[in-house]
Parts: structure tokens; C-alpha cells; sequence
């Protein structure tokens, strides 16, 4: 029974990390090389990866009801499946309309089929008194893989590029974002079999028989899933504007594109830390409270970043602040599904509350990378920088607010109100 347990969560955390590495890892971790190697701005790569917001946001409020209808085993495998087939497109550095029809792809492949069936399977595993902790190990667990998987293309990238990165010829860049893509796709295509071996069938024999249309309503009069969902639309703005780091490192930093691609990298090994200490802390004390106190570090974190500047403080001192802005993502991350059993949510309709507040909360897909883009073309250099910096401070007093208004709604919620209904 326990080894079971651990297979399952495991393929979980793998699953869970892989399907979303071709269109955020690539972009992230390489996005100088992706600029050159695919001709772009920031501003149209900005609005190639909002293209996968709206397909994305398309998906999430069917995906979810569909995740409380169907096996989890089947959607998870076969979405990432479906995702590795469209890195190998990608491998051939399509043109801009290319690359952009594979982006809207991967926000069905990743979403529809994948993201409702996730949450549902995370929180079936938790039980109801683990939530905290098994959402902060599956996010933990996937900044593990997110960052293996990132250091070991980074290795890879590196290899493939010649010794002087910056005489590299525009055949080389390409060669060598090439092979980290067709990595990536492998690994995806891998976890697609993990999860369909080792991820059990649902042992809820009820599915069949759930009408997933009233599971859309029922959610849609919740007023806790509403502050929910502008929770997550704060927290995921922090997370898309992560993109740039990598940008900021070589242009105000002043290192070198491999430099900065290596040392974004290893900031992804700061997720499984903030994610797994945000769980323990929550099913300690309380979600919402961990939320609102993250969300507070973090406007101390971006208000200082605006003001700093490399010549006058440091390297150490900026890396610093950086880390903690990336400790506290990542604790958001870790938590804010827990909310669903914290606000007493009926876990008959799991999937289509991850549908209804993903739709919402994720939205950042859509208007993050094209706000981030002009920000930064505007004035480019630090001055654009630290001009994002400031909005992201303006975006952690609207998280602040809203967790209070979350926090108002619970106090609504008696405390005997059951938490599960229909077979649960």
C-alpha cells in the first residue's frame, strides 16, 4: 500500500512537471537562444505564448468537468503523449505562424485532457487532512524534475554550442536548441508511460453516472472559488514574469547567455524547498494565511528590485532578493490548490472547481507575456526591468486584498458544513 502510494504520487509529480516543459521550460530557461534561433521580439514572443493562454483558457472549465467523467490514468497519458508529438514540430524551427499553431496545440494537450484529472488525483490522494502537504509535494516534486530536467538540457545546450558562445553562428544556436527540444520531448514522452503504468483507476465507480454540466453550475454560485481564482490570477503573474529572468540576468547582470541560462536553472531548484515548506506550514497553521504572508514578501521583495541597481549594491545582493521572489512563487504554488478542502469545497465536483478557478486564475497566460514584452521593449535595458518590477509590486497588494476577502467568505462557512457529498 505505501509503495503503491509513493508510485502514484511520483507519476504524478513527473507527469504533472513534463507536460508543461516543452511550452514554459524552452521559453524560460533558453529565451535568449529561442529569440535568435526563432528571429523574434519579446514582444512577439510574448504574443505566441498568449495564443496557448486562450486555447488554455479554453480548456480549463470543459477539462475540469470532463476530470470528474473520465479515468485520470488515460487523460494524463494520452495529453502527454499528444504534447511530445508537437516538440517534434517544434524541433524543426518553424516560422512565427508555425510556432504559433504548436503553442495554441499545446494549450488543448496540456489543459483539456490533463489539468482537471491532476488536481482531482492530488487531492484523492491527500485524503482530508493532507492537503496541504500533498499539493506542497507534488509541486515540490515537480520543481525537482523541472530542475533536473532543466540542468540536464542546459548540459546538453552547452555541449552542442561552440566554446565562445557569443561567436556562435545562427546554424549552431539553432543546432543547439534543437537538441535541447527533442530532449525535452523524449522526457514528456516518457512520462506519458510512467503515468499510464503506474497512475491506478480511479476506485470511484460513480463517474460514469455524474452529470459533469450540473458539476459546472454547482461551482459557478461558490463565492470562495471566485476569491480563489484571483488569488491564483496574482500568484501565476509572478510565475509567468519568471520568464524574463533569464533575460534580466544577461542584460542588467551583464552575463553571458550560457552564464545566464545556467543560473536560471539552478533557481528552479528552489521550488521543491518553498513548495514543500508552504505545505507543511499550511496544514499546520492555515493556507490563507500562508498566502497573504507570501504575498506581502513579495511586494517588499519587488519594491527593493526597483531600486536597485547592479553598480551601487552588487551582484550578491540582487541575486539574493531574486531568490527569495523565487521562494515565495513557489510557496504559492505549493498552496494554492489546498484551498479546495480548506473552503470546504464538495470533492465530487474537484474537477470542475480546478476548471472554474483555472480558467480565471490562469489568465496571466494570456496578458502576462504580452504586458511583460512591451514593458521591457518600451525601455529596454534595466529601466524596463525595473518598470516590471514595479507592476508585479502593484499585483502583490491585489493578492493581499483578495486573500482577505477569502478570508472573510470562511468565516461564512460553518464549520459542520461537509466538505464531500454524492459518494465521497
Amino acid at each position: 500500500m505505501l509503495f503503491r502510494r509513493i508510485l502514484t504520487i511520483a507519476a504524478l509529480i513527473v507527469a504533472g512537471e513534463m507536460v508543461f516543459a516543452l511550452p514554459f521550460h524552452v521559453p524560460r530557461f533558453f529565451r535568449p537562444s529561442v529569440l535568435d534561433a526563432f528571429s523574434l521580439t519579446n514582444t512577439q514572443l510574448g504574443d505566441i505564448t498568449a495564443i496557448y493562454g486562450i486555447t488554455a483558457m479554453l480548456s480549463y472549465f470543459p477539462g475540469g468537468a470532463l476530470a470528474d467523467r473520465f479515468s485520470a490514468r488515460k487523460l494524463l497519458a494520452f495529453s502527454l503523449f499528444a504534447t511530445a508529438a508537437g516538440g517534434l514540430y517544434m524541433a524543426t524551427i518553424p516560422g512565427v505562424i508555425g510556432l504559433a499553431a504548436v503553442y495554441g496545440f499545446w494549450g488543448i494537450t496540456t489543459i483539456f485532457l490533463f489539468w482537471g484529472a491532476l488536481i482531482r488525483s492530488t487531492r484523492e490522494w491527500g485524503g482530508r487532512f493532507s492537503q496541504g502537504r500533498a499539493f506542497g509535494i507534488l509541486d515540490s516534486g515537480r520543481g525537482l524534475v523541472a530542475a533536473t530536467a532543466a540542468f540536464a538540457a542546459a548540459i546538453l545546450f552547452t555541449v552542442a554550442m561552440p566554446d565562445e558562445a557569443a561567436l556562435a553562428t545562427d546554424a549552431e544556436r539553432r543546432a543547439a536548441l534543437r537538441l535541447v527540444i527533442l530532449t525535452y520531448s523524449l522526457f514528456t514522452a516518457a512520462a506519458g508511460l510512467l503515468a499510464w503504468f503506474a497512475i491506478p483507476e480511479s476506485g470511484d465507480q460513480a463517474l460514469s453516472r455524474r452529470n459533469p454540466l450540473a458539476g459546472m453550475l454547482d461551482v459557478l454560485r461558490m463565492p470562495v472559488l471566485w476569491a480563489q481564482a484571483l488569488i491564483i490570477v496574482c500568484a501565476y503573474c509572478f510565475y509567468k514574469a519568471g520568464d524574463n529572468w533569464s533575460l534580466y540576468a544577461q542584460q542588467v547582470l551583464g552575463m553571458r547567455e550560457v552564464d545566464a541560462t545556467r543560473i536560471t536553472a539552478a533557481g528552479a531548484y528552489i521550488r521543491p524547498i518553498g513548495a514543500l515548506a508552504a505545505g507543511f506550514i499550511a496544514d499546520r497553521y492555515d493556507s490563507a494565511r500562508t498566502i497573504l504572508a507570501l504575498f506581502a514578501l513579495l511586494f517588499a521583495v519587488f519594491v527593493a528590485l526597483t531600486l536597485m541597481r547592479p553598480e551601487f549594491v552588487g551582484l550578491t545582493i540582487i541575486i539574493g532578493n531574486v531568490a527569495v521572489s523565487l521562494f515565495a512563487v513557489f510557496a504559492l504554488r505549493g498552496v494554492y490548490f489546498a484551498l479546495l478542502e480548506e473552503t470546504r469545497t464538495p470533492r465530487y465536483v474537484t474537477g470542475a472547481a480546478v476548471g472554474m478557478v483555472s480558467v480565471i486564475g490562469f489568465t496571466p497566460e494570456i496578458f502576462m507575456g504580452p504586458i511583460a514584452g512591451r514593458i521591457l521593449d518600451a525601455t529596454p535595458g534595466i529601466g524596463g526591468h525595473q518598470d516590471l518590477f514595479l507592476f508585479l509590486a502593484g499585483v502583490a497588494v491585489v493578492g493581499v486584498l483578495v486573500v482577505c476577502w477569502l478570508m472573510r467568505l470562511k468565516r461564512n462557512i460553518s464549520p459542520g458544513a461537509p466538505v464531500s457529498s454524492g459518494t465521497d
